[in-house]
């Protein structure tokens, strides 16, 4: 089998098919890319397999580079091996659902394939690049709505155990202030008046708080190396 290159950036162009400025766009959006979402996509360039089956050497290299995070297994690789007029796109466990190997297919057969057999290498990586991020951005906005679920959730249970918490505690307060007679400590004379309204002031934060806060947060490359992922052969291959 031939040897796995160093994983030195989200853009691996070992057959120098890149110009240094779609090179640099390409590894900065894709840097980007990770660092947003948590899924990896990854370009390897190589200059020949040497006819050694690209689908077999797509899923070991995958492994290698663990691509994509540990138990999430969401790592894509886009494979180009020019010498042998060959093209594979990669998927790893966890997009299989996402990325399918008929999307696969046709990324490569109809977005990729036409610049390549006109010798525009550049522009079919960068084609097959969005399209595969334009794919799987399906599946981000799955999870940040599925968060943004659970956050209401998780929101709303804290709202009920602070209320049933702090009812008590206010029920006493505002008792204790408004009974008895001239001699009785009202809220402001005892001093409960300022815990009164704190207690208040408290559950109201809660009410505004809750199950609307922050924003989709996920893992990135980590300096350019791969989180853990797995891959079990999904993907399509295809030449030029």
């Amino acid at each position: 089998m031939p040897p796995f290159p160093p994983l030195t950036g989200p853009v691996v162009d070992t057959a120098h098919l890149l110009p240094a400025n779609v090179f640099n766009a390409l590894s900065q959006q894709l840097a980007g890319y990770a660092q947003n979402t948590g899924m990896q996509l990854v370009v390897v360039t190589l200059p020949t397999l040497n006819g050694y089956p690209i689908d077999m050497y797509g899923y070991q290299l995958g492994r290698h580079w663990g691509i994509g995070q540990k138990g999430k297994n969401n790592g894509v690789l886009l494979i180009v091996d020019a010498g042998e007029k060959q093209m594979r796109i990669e998927v790893g466990y966890g997009l299989e659902g996402t990325l399918t190997d008929a999307q696969s297919f046709e990324i490569i057969h109809n977005i990729i394939t036409p610049y390549f057999q006109k010798g525009d290498y550049s522009g079919g990586i960068t084609a097959g690049v969005q399209a595969i991020l334009g794919v799987l951005g399906h599946k981000q906005q799955a999870v940040q709505q599925q968060q943004v679920r659970n956050r209401s959730g998780t929101g709303l249970l804290l709202l009920l155990i602070i209320a049933f918490a702090l009812i008590p505690l206010i029920r006493a307060i505002f008792y204790r202030g408004g009974g008895g007679g001239p001699g009785a400590p009202g809220m402001r004379g005892s001093g409960m008046g300022w815990l009164g309204w704190m207690a208040l002031g408290m559950l109201g934060g809660s009410l505004g708080r809750g199950g609307f806060g922050g924003g989709f947060g996920g893992g990135g490359f980590g300096g350019f190396s791969g989180g853990g992922g797995s891959f079990g052969g999904g993907g399509a291959s295809g030449g030029w």
